[in-house]
């Protein structure tokens, strides 16, 4: 193990209270397999040990902006599927956190994306302050909202998860708490000071709530107008149409600003993403968290059996030219046999177990 593996995660342990910091600042906390490895199995010990749970990311810029898909698609265009080893274990800690018996407290502050998101959003307590930037960006990389995006944008209210799963749409600061991403807020100067009150509480079960309404109170972010407020309506009126195709052609009859910037949006994504991403959010508004998992891994299994992914990493992180060649690439050469050979059960044994 190099060094910088084994450094990638810090653990340390409090006052009876876990601390875990992401710590690849300069691959912005980009969540691998070794981290993972270090991170589940400390979670698993702390539940039976510790009164709570902190994560939080190391370095100025990030809390985790996602997963590190450039090392999957390099690996995965030379033959070597290492994307499902990933996501098995990434969906596994996903579901640990989801369940968790004891309080857990993400401090969702600068970048959070992606596998970031999949790290926080699950648990009860997710910490927001005015530098923290939300997205799920997988229709740019040929990707489908993973880490139980199924599970939680489809639970955002009206058709707004849907719209961020499909543009990317990016929410900054107190648009977080407003949409429901966080459920609380911090100014980030006092991100410090509220860990160490956090971390000295006497009584987790109680006082982790009444500590973070104080400081989401303080901060004065419940008059803050969430910015997507506008176009709440154009958002349910548009992308509440039976296809992707139909969400196009209501778009371009609305014709606003907002409209002609979405269109723009979906005309560069993965057409295969997209429509994935639909029937996913549909699926999983009735599902529970590990049945959405599950579904997510035969996605994410699928994915890794077509170019499209690595296509899409190929072009937005490897190559940069910002030119993926999709396939199919329209929405229209996306047949339901595509959609649906992707929901496809997998053989008993290579099913995610949870």
């Amino acid at each position: 193990m190099s060094s910088s593996e084994e450094n990638d995660v810090i653990l340390q342990t409090t006052n009876n209270k876990g601390i875990i910091t992401l710590n690849r600042p300069k691959a912005l906390n980009a969540l691998n397999v070794s981290m993972i490895r270090k991170i589940y199995p400390a979670m698993k010990k702390w539940e039976h040990e510790m009164s709570m749970v902190i994560i939080k990311g190391a370095g100025e810029k990030a809390f985790c902006a996602g997963g590190d898909v450039r090392a999957l698609a390099e690996a995965g265009l030379k033959g070597d599927h290492i994307g499902k080893i990933f996501f098995r274990e990434e969906y596994t800690l996903n579901a640990l956190i989801g369940t968790y018996s004891i309080p857990y407290v993400a401090f969702i502050d600068k970048i959070t994306m992606g596998g970031g998101v999949g790290l926080s959003v699950h648990g009860p307590f997710r910490v927001a302050t005015e530098q923290t930037v939300f997205a799920m960006p997988e229709t740019t990389i040929g990707l489908f909202a993973d880490v139980g995006g199924s599970h939680f944008l489809s639970r955002l209210g009206g058709k707004l998860g849907l719209y961020l799963a499909l543009t990317g749409h990016r929410l900054k600061g107190a648009d977080c708490l407003k949409a429901g991403i966080a459920t609380h807020f911090c100014e980030s100067s006092k991100l410090q000071e509220l860990e160490k009150e956090l971390i000295n509480c006497t009584s987790p079960e109680t006082d982790i709530k009444e500590i973070l309404d104080r400081s989401t109170k303080a901060s004065k972010v419940e008059s803050h107008q969430f910015s997507l407020a506008p176009h709440l309506e154009q958002i349910e009126n548009c992308f509440s149409a039976a296809t992707v195709e139909e969400i196009l052609v209501r778009l371009k009859k609305d014709g606003s600003e907002w409209a002609i910037r979405s269109l723009e949006i979906l005309s560069k994504v993965s057409p295969t993403s997209c429509k994935v991403i639909k029937k996913e959010l549909e699926e999983g508004a009735t599902k529970s968290l590990q049945e959405c998992l599950i579904m997510e891994y035969r996605l994410g299994t699928h994915f890794c059996d077509r170019l499209e992914f690595y296509e899409g990493v190929r072009a937005l992180l490897i190559d940069k030219d910002q030119k993926p060649q999709w396939n199919p690439p329209t929405l229209e050469g996306v047949t339901q046999d595509i959609v649906d050979y992707h929901f496809a059960p997998l053989k008993p044994e290579e099913e995610l177990k949870l």
